[in-house]
């Protein structure tokens, strides 16, 4: 009975995976039907690029995963060919169902199908968010810049919009749970913690989406300069973090490419230590290019068509932008949890658990951004000094 809602939020989490997929498939359809083939080829092409990113960070793990651990998972040539076909993402979601079947059948679930239910729920959640900030952001960004542009939405362009809200919505709230489920002491994290960090993150990356969409209106042949300027600099900053997250250095390099384009819209955690002052310059930065990007709308203004409420729409954005600062403050004040970290939960170093327990599944993966994202309670950070590298005691 305690995984049924866990089973419905995976049901409901591969359903607004497949509608958004849908409709954005349904938006390149129209755009083509209407003669316009270069919007119906960037739809397209934010797809195939976020779907094989996603197969890539799909196999990669999996071939990294301890030898045995997936024992009902189809032959390896099969797993490739799923993964070319571009359906990895697609198996890992029914596989999550299936075993979170099997789990709520049980009277008495054993503690090794209860833990490996968890990892592939993890896994599932990680690579939700990686398509969030690398396809569905992206395709809305794109469709309010072709609203924008066109100074009129059709229909499909607003179901399009909607979805990409839902799913964005819907992978912010999935990934705090899952990091929730990695806490040692789950019972830190409410309700009411995740409510606002769903808040803040929405209501701030909105606004940055409306003025990269606005950019895109007024400058679509500078917009790709823009974002590759932008990159380059937040893979740099990474790469000097020195994240370790990935199985090999080409896989990290995917990893890191996929988290600036994250930071490219929205803050994420990528290493331990310093979160304050990492986060503070973050967001400074994207404030002061959103900001310019806004004063170049207001220098070009006369560009775009008329129709368009943008004296409602930017008025509303700076609200959104001071509510999700003021509910961000909230959360990291009063309602972000310190954690005590075992060492072998992270980087299985050396086991600190009965033997039992030790050969339960872990997925090290999200624990370790899990505690990038929890820092130690003071008195552990405290006792921890010197004594620590790259979260290994």
């Amino acid at each position: 009975t305690a995984w049924l809602p866990d089973l419905i939020l995976g049901v409901l989490g591969t359903a607004a995976f497949l509608l958004d997929l849908g409709a954005d498939l349904w938006a390149a359809g129209q755009y083509a039907l209407s003669g316009r083939y270069l919007w119906a080829a960037l739809v397209l092409a934010l797809l195939v690029l976020a779907s094989v990113a996603l197969q890539l960070f799909s196999w990669v793990w999996l071939r990294a995963d301890p030898v045995g651990l997936h024992e009902s998972q189809p032959p390896g040539r099969c797993l490739a060919l799923l993964h070319f076909l571009q359906l990895g993402y697609l198996y890992r979601c029914l596989q999550g169902l299936q075993q979170g079947l099997l789990v709520w059948q049980q009277e008495e679930p054993s503690e090794f199908d209860l833990a490996y239910a968890d990892f592939l729920s993890l896994d599932i959640s990680m690579l939700r968010l990686f398509e969030t900030f690398l396809e569905t952001t992206p395709q809305l960004t794109l469709g309010l810049a072709i609203v924008l542009q066109s100074g009129r939405a059709e229909y499909y362009q607003w179901l399009s919009i909607c979805t990409s809200f839902l799913g964005i919505s819907w992978a912010l709230l999935d990934y705090h749970q899952a990091l929730r489920t990695c806490l040692p002491s789950k019972p830190l994290l409410s309700l009411g913690s995740s409510v606002i960090y769903f808040l803040w993150n929405l209501l701030l990356l909105g606004p940055r989406v409306l003025a990269v969409a606005l950019f895109s209106a007024l400058f679509p042949h500078y917009v790709a300069l823009h974002f590759l300027g932008l990159w380059l600099v937040l893979l740099l900053w990474i790469w000097l973090q020195g994240t370790e997250v990935m199985p090999g250095p080409a896989s990290e390099w995917l990893y890191r490419a996929t988290v600036a384009t994250i930071l490219y819209f929205s803050w994420f955690n990528v290493s331990e230590g310093h979160t304050r002052g990492r986060a503070t310059i973050h967001l400074a930065f994207l404030l002061s290019d959103s900001v310019l990007l806004v004063v170049t709308w207001v220098t070009h203004s006369t560009w775009l068509p008329v129709g368009i409420p943008l004296h409602m729409w930017l008025p509303l954005a700076g609200v959104c932008l001071l509510l999700g600062l003021a509910l961000r403050l909230v959360y990291y004040r009063w309602l972000h949890p310190s954690c005590r970290w075992e060492p072998d939960r992270v980087d299985g170093a050396r086991s600190l658990f009965p033997l039992p327990h030790s050969q339960l599944p872990q997925n090290r993966r999200m624990i370790h951004l899990a505690r990038n994202f929890f820092p130690k309670a003071k008195d552990q950070a405290a006792l921890s000094g010197k004594g620590e590298v790259n979260g290994v005691l």
